[in-house]
């Protein structure tokens, strides 16, 4: 897939937030890599098994005072780790993509890794 149809899938994915959700992000850079670098893994404590889809780096909302003229969020989408989770199949990145949004967009707003994982289960698992 290219990165211009990924970043359509993405594009998409947004408008299955709500409006005022979309509304209320704030200084959000939305941005794709292939994989994520040695330092981001390094970071999250990653090893080679594991496949980070997505990954929110910033200050979440409610933790921001005396926010001005600050760098934006960055919103990362691991384009190569969404491809082989999803086995190639177009749906299933769609799938990804859209739950990968919600988790990242998640943290923006102040949820920690749990509410996240619980969020994400209660809206796609069930």
């Amino acid at each position: 897939m290219t990165k211009e149809e990924f970043e359509n899938l993405i594009t998409a994915a947004l408008t299955f937030f709500p409006q005022h959700f979309r509304e209320q992000m704030k200084n959000v850079a939305i941005i794709i890599q292939d994989e994520p670098d040695d330092f981001q893994k390094q970071q999250l404590g990653y090893s080679s098994g594991d496949y980070l889809l997505g990954l929110y780096e910033g200050v979440p909302q409610i933790k921001r005072q005396n926010y001005n003229k600050a760098v934006p969020d960055k919103i990362t989408f691991f384009q190569n780790n969404i491809e082989r989770i999803s086995g190639g199949n177009q749906e299933s990145i769609k799938q990804i993509i859209i739950e990968t949004l919600w988790h990242e967009i998640g943290h923006h707003f102040g949820m920690d890794e749990a509410q996240v994982r619980n969020f994400i289960n209660r809206k796609f698992k069930n």
